[in-house]
């Protein structure tokens, strides 16, 4: 066990009952987010639209668009320890999804797109959106740049598809 596991250990361990109980509810409640305004709303779902749209399109400028350089896209993948790491992740860069998108690996004819957007939350330059076609479900944290918005992080679920 690392030394820092066994910190933590000790210290729970030694830590009184009143500072391990739970909140009481008046104070664990999340505050009610403020409305978003309508631009910034716009704004940000146009993002996510060029982020979803770019894919089934195969336009990789309009995905590229949409992504922040430093892009970590990131899938959990598994049930359990594989030889390289305990909690096991499929990682994803900007590049790679944008070379993805060039070779059309989500093109899909525009009639059968079925796709959505929702704007969880905003708080000063950060947002949560959620994004889902029929094959997956991405969660994206969004930065405002100036006045743009960009994907900086994604973590996504690919749907089962019937056989």
């Amino acid at each position: 066990m690392s030394s820092l596991a066994l910190a933590l250990a000790s210290f729970l361990v030694q830590a009184a009952p009143s500072q391990l109980a739970a909140p009481s509810p008046s104070t664990s409640a999340a505050p009610v987010p403020a409305t978003i305004d309508a631009r910034t709303r716009a704004a940000i779902e146009a993002v996510a639209y060029d982020y979803l749209d770019g894919q089934l399109e195969g336009d990789p400028q309009r995905v590229a668009r949409a992504l922040h350089p430093d892009l970590a896209k990131r899938a959990v993948v598994g049930a359990g320890p594989t030889a390289r790491e305990v909690f096991p992740l499929r990682r994803m860069s900007a590049d790679e999804l944008i070379e993805l998108t060039r070779q059309g690996a989500l093109k899909t004819p525009k009639e059968q797109w079925n796709r959505s957007v929702r704007v969880l939350d905003v708080t000063g330059t950060a947002a949560v959106v959620r994004v889902e076609t029929p094959w997956f479900v991405d969660y994206f944290h969004m930065g405002r740049f100036g006045e743009r918005w960009l994907i900086v992080n994604a973590l996504w679920f690919n749907k089962p598809q019937p056989a």
